[in-house]
């Protein structure tokens, strides 16, 4: 079904991941089992990854809730009109939410200079404009946490980062510099619980909207999706660690010479499929402390 759309429920708008549907003052978001790599969709889903990022979010909505207010209402979805074998479907991956204002700026906190962030470092020595130390390796820790907001492309475009003054002149001074403050907040929560699970939070992205001139948070919070998730007991300065994430997906979709990284994406082989999977569950055991229980 995760391509399908509900029969009984307006479709307002369907991501990488994510399917909205408009209820009229609220909206039901449905975390699918798609998987994007390179920002093209697989056409091969990942079983459960839906459930597991909608369960991760749901979980740190509500430990973060007293640093930032959600747009979380309800994962009860009794008084929605569907089918028996959509509301099966939806069971554990699907929640309503408030109606937000959203920003159209992605929040990005980073502690370590990896991914784009190293490449940009590795040019010009800083990161989103900020001046860096010299002489840092990949996947080192810096000196302290550094916001680097980021343009919030089209479905099949990249994200483009920007420089804070950029994000004053797009959402305004007193918004950027909120946005900005609790963005850093919320990751050093994130990054402090996570490190007494044993796992490193290198980087993450959140979105933000306003609900009656009130920033929240929105769409998903600390997922593996979201953030860089990395064992702190495979952790070596000099190197990208293995993570939590889809790293399978992308390494394997690094050895194909017929592939160019543009739609439409290949078939991905059942062993990669299982063990992106085993990622996405084993951080969300580490996380929460809890089994993932399949849906039936």
């Amino acid at each position: 079904m995760d391509n399908q759309t509900l029969k009984h429920l307006p479709l307002a708008a369907r991501g990488k991941v994510r399917d909205v549907y408009d209820l009229g003052d609220r909206l039901l978001m449905v975390a699918s089992d798609r998987i994007s790599a390179f920002d093209v969709v697989m056409p091969t889903p990942i079983p459960d990854k839906g459930a597991l990022l909608n369960g991760l979010s749901l979980f740190w909505f509500e430990r973060l809730a007293e640093l930032m207010p959600n747009h979380v209402i309800t994962s009860d979805l009794s008084e929605l009109e569907l089918e028996d074998d959509e509301r099966a479907w939806l069971a554990g991956r699907a929640v309503i939410v408030r109606k937000a204002k959203v920003l159209p700026v992605e929040c990005i906190a980073r502690g370590y200079v990896v991914g784009s962030g190293w490449k940009d470092y590795q040019a010009s020595g800083a990161i989103s404009g900020i001046a860096l130390p010299p002489g840092l390796q990949q996947a080192e820790k810096l000196p302290q946490a550094i916001f680097t907001p980021s343009t919030k492309a089209d479905l099949g475009d990249h994200d483009i980062t920007i420089g804070f003054d950029e994000m004053v002149a797009t959402v305004g001074v007193d918004l950027a510099e909120q946005a900005r403050d609790l963005t850093l907040a919320l990751y050093a929560a994130g990054s402090a619980y996570a490190a007494e699970r044993g796992i490193i939070l290198a980087d993450t992205k959140f979105e933000m909207g306003l609900v009656d001139g009130e920033l929240i948070l929105v769409d998903e919070c600390l997922t593996s999706d979201s953030s860089r998730y990395w064992p702190a007991d495979q952790y070596r300065p000099g190197m990208s660690p293995p993570s939590f994430d889809k790293q399978f997906v992308r390494d394997w979709l690094e050895t194909l010479t017929h592939w160019n990284k543009t739609a439409p994406g290949p078939e991905l082989p059942d062993d990669i499929v299982m063990k992106t999977r085993g990622r996405y569950v084993e951080a969300y055991e580490r996380l929460t402390g809890e089994t993932f229980q399949k849906t039936p």
